[in-house]
Protein backbone atom coordinates (compact mmCIF):
# COMPACT_ATOMS: atom_id res chain seq x y z
CA UNK A 1 0.00 0.00 0.00
CA UNK A 2 1.27 3.48 -0.83
CA UNK A 3 1.52 6.27 1.70
CA UNK A 4 -1.63 8.26 2.34
CA UNK A 5 -2.40 10.95 -0.16
CA UNK A 6 -2.21 14.65 0.65
CA UNK A 7 -5.51 16.51 0.21
CA UNK A 8 -6.14 20.25 0.12
CA UNK A 9 -9.10 22.46 -0.59
CA UNK A 10 -8.25 25.47 -2.78
CA UNK A 11 -10.57 28.44 -3.09
CA UNK A 12 -9.71 30.67 -6.05
CA UNK A 13 -10.97 34.25 -5.79
CA UNK A 14 -11.15 36.87 -8.55
CA UNK A 15 -12.38 36.86 -12.14
CA UNK A 16 -12.32 33.08 -12.38
CA UNK A 17 -15.71 32.14 -13.84
CA UNK A 18 -16.52 32.37 -17.55
CA UNK A 19 -12.84 32.22 -18.51
CA UNK A 20 -12.31 28.43 -18.81
CA UNK A 21 -10.86 28.09 -15.32
CA UNK A 22 -12.50 24.72 -14.59
CA UNK A 23 -11.43 23.24 -17.93
CA UNK A 24 -7.88 24.57 -17.42
CA UNK A 25 -7.78 23.16 -13.86
CA UNK A 26 -8.82 19.68 -15.01
CA UNK A 27 -6.01 19.59 -17.59
CA UNK A 28 -3.41 20.99 -15.20
CA UNK A 29 -4.36 18.61 -12.37
CA UNK A 30 -4.36 15.60 -14.69
CA UNK A 31 -0.87 16.50 -15.98
CA UNK A 32 0.30 16.68 -12.35
CA UNK A 33 -1.19 13.25 -11.58
CA UNK A 34 -3.73 14.58 -9.10
CA UNK A 35 -7.18 13.25 -8.20
CA UNK A 36 -10.09 15.38 -7.02
CA UNK A 37 -12.45 17.87 -8.59
CA UNK A 38 -13.15 21.49 -9.47
CA UNK A 39 -16.44 23.41 -9.44
CA UNK A 40 -17.79 26.94 -9.56
CA UNK A 41 -19.46 28.29 -6.45
CA UNK A 42 -22.47 30.61 -6.61
CA UNK A 43 -20.45 33.45 -4.99
CA UNK A 44 -18.19 33.68 -8.08
CA UNK A 45 -15.24 31.70 -6.70
CA UNK A 46 -13.84 28.37 -7.89
CA UNK A 47 -13.42 25.50 -5.41
CA UNK A 48 -10.87 22.73 -5.96
CA UNK A 49 -10.20 19.53 -4.05
CA UNK A 50 -6.69 18.40 -4.97
CA UNK A 51 -5.46 14.98 -3.83
CA UNK A 52 -2.06 13.41 -4.44
CA UNK A 53 1.58 14.03 -3.70
CA UNK A 54 2.06 17.19 -1.66
CA UNK A 55 4.56 18.65 -4.16
CA UNK A 56 2.03 18.21 -6.99
CA UNK A 57 -0.71 19.91 -4.94
CA UNK A 58 1.74 22.77 -4.31
CA UNK A 59 2.39 23.06 -8.06
CA UNK A 60 -1.34 23.18 -8.80
CA UNK A 61 -1.90 25.87 -6.15
CA UNK A 62 0.95 27.93 -7.60
CA UNK A 63 -0.40 27.54 -11.16
CA UNK A 64 -3.84 28.66 -9.96
CA UNK A 65 -2.35 32.00 -8.92
CA UNK A 66 -2.20 32.80 -12.66
CA UNK A 67 -4.80 30.47 -14.17
CA UNK A 68 -5.83 30.49 -17.82
CA UNK A 69 -5.74 33.49 -20.15
CA UNK A 70 -8.57 35.84 -19.22
CA UNK A 71 -8.54 35.00 -15.51
CA UNK A 72 -7.62 37.62 -12.92
CA UNK A 73 -6.81 35.76 -9.72
CA UNK A 74 -6.88 37.84 -6.55
CA UNK A 75 -6.17 35.04 -4.06
CA UNK A 76 -5.80 31.30 -3.68
CA UNK A 77 -6.87 30.20 -0.20
CA UNK A 78 -5.53 26.80 0.87
CA UNK A 79 -6.68 24.48 3.65
CA UNK A 80 -6.06 20.84 4.51
CA UNK A 81 -8.97 18.65 3.49
CA UNK A 82 -10.18 15.08 3.75
CA UNK A 83 -9.36 12.68 0.92
CA UNK A 84 -12.79 11.84 -0.55
CA UNK A 85 -11.46 8.79 -2.41
CA UNK A 86 -11.51 10.37 -5.88
CA UNK A 87 -9.54 8.24 -8.37
CA UNK A 88 -9.29 10.85 -11.15
CA UNK A 89 -9.76 14.60 -11.56
CA UNK A 90 -13.03 15.93 -12.92
CA UNK A 91 -15.30 18.92 -13.21
CA UNK A 92 -18.37 19.03 -10.96
CA UNK A 93 -21.58 21.07 -11.20
CA UNK A 94 -21.84 24.50 -9.60
CA UNK A 95 -22.63 24.46 -5.89
CA UNK A 96 -23.80 26.96 -3.31
CA UNK A 97 -20.98 28.67 -1.42
CA UNK A 98 -20.74 27.59 2.21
Amino acid sequence: MTASRHAESLLVVGRVQGVGFRWWTVGTAQRLGLAGWVRNLTDGTVEILAIGEEAAVDRLAEACRTGPAGARVEAVERALADDDGSRDFQERPTAAAS
